[in-house]
């Protein structure tokens, strides 16, 4: 059923950042198969940023952002599992969505990280704390960088698979809330998003910026 008024699920910082490491996992991928790597270097160093930023946002954003309205118990999720209707209406992540966001980030963060203390087999190409470490270990971070795709890859595709099962097997829409913000099939009496004021955005976006051009630079000033 389609609400005539939608709920507020989502804010604009969650929906744009969304969107935008979207962007730049594709761009990272391309450019690194293409063996464009000023490309590779620029997007990988953009979604430090754009990670750190999903991370502060998750602890001071609104509501249905914050790690602690959709991170639940593991009962909680296999509760979901065994009658997914229990949660019907709620807005944001259910409990089990909730765990596939904690999986992606995480994901993101070895992919990002391996990325940053990276060298090539000739040595050449390098990610900006390369010289922290050794060569040898800087192979092995590029190989666990190579790994850590494959398996950020496989949590793309299941996310892609459960939108679909969503939308064929419960009607929902889970895309274009995701675009708008707004959810149709929540009455917007229920409870909804708490949005913030936008100095948190300023400060997590000012920190998150501040900390990848640190990293970009070596950790020097």
């Amino acid at each position: 059923m389609t609400a005539s008024n939608p709920a507020k699920v989502w804010d604009a910082p969650t929906r744009l950042f969304h969107w935008l490491i979207a962007l730049l996992v594709f761009v990272s991928w391309r450019s690194a198969e293409s063996g464009a790597m000023d490309w590779h270097y620029i997007s990988g160093v953009s979604a430090l940023a754009l990670l750190l930023f999903r991370l502060v946002w998750g602890l001071i954003g609104g509501s249905t952002a914050r790690f602690s309205h959709f991170v639940r118990s593991p009962s909680a999720a296999l509760d979901y599992l065994r009658d997914p209707a229990q949660v019907k209406g709620s807005p944001g992540h259910n409990p089990l969505g909730g765990y596939s966001v904690i999986a992606m980030l995480l994901s993101l963060a070895i992919q990002i990280g391996t990325g940053l203390f990276s060298v090539d087999v000739d040595g050449i190409e390098s990610g900006p704390l390369s010289y922290l470490v050794t060569f040898d270990q800087g192979r092995t971070a590029a190989e666990i960088h190579e790994l850590s795709f494959n398996i950020l890859l496989g949590l793309i595709i299941l996310h892609v698979l459960a939108i679909a099962y969503y939308r064929i097997r419960h009607g929902r829409k889970l895309i274009l809330p995701m675009i708008t913000g707004r959810d149709a099939q929540i009455p917007a009496g229920e409870e909804q998003l708490t949005s913030v004021r936008p100095i948190r955005f300023l400060l997590a976006t000012t920190f998150a910026a501040g900390v990848a051009w640190w990293v970009n630079n070596g950790l020097t000033y």
